[in-house]
């Protein structure tokens, strides 16, 4: 498995993440998802997508906060794996990457929403 970051306007987002987050969030369309990613990203919003060769098998949507409870803290919005790839490791593989993101943010706390 390889992950990818996934910035705004990337052909991937609308492909790829949105077919996955609608797992978890069956009521997003690529407008939507567009249209929250164009407004979140400045405010921190990041998806990191695995991928098993070609395929996205799971997502991550995070950011790091800033808040006077833990000072600072990595929030994850979305943690997603495809029904049919659960149990192969691919959520534990994002969430592993978020925790060396967190600790490289000097963030004292993972979230997970």
């Amino acid at each position: 498995m390889v992950l990818h970051d996934v910035e705004p306007g990337d052909p991937r987002l609308e492909r790829d993440v949105l077919a996955v987050l609608r797992e978890l969030r069956p009521h997003l369309t690529g407008a939507i998802l567009a249209a929250v990613y164009t407004e979140g990203y400045p405010q921190g919003l990041r998806y990191l997508a695995a991928y098993d060769k070609d395929r996205c098998i799971g997502v991550a949507g995070w950011r790091v906060v800033a808040n006077t409870s833990a000072i600072r803290k990595l929030y994850v919005d979305d943690l997603v794996t495809l029904a049919s790839e659960r149990s192969r490791g691919v959520g534990a593989l994002l969430l592993a990457e978020l925790i060396g993101r967190a600790r490289s943010a000097g963030c004292h706390v993972i979230d997970l929403d």
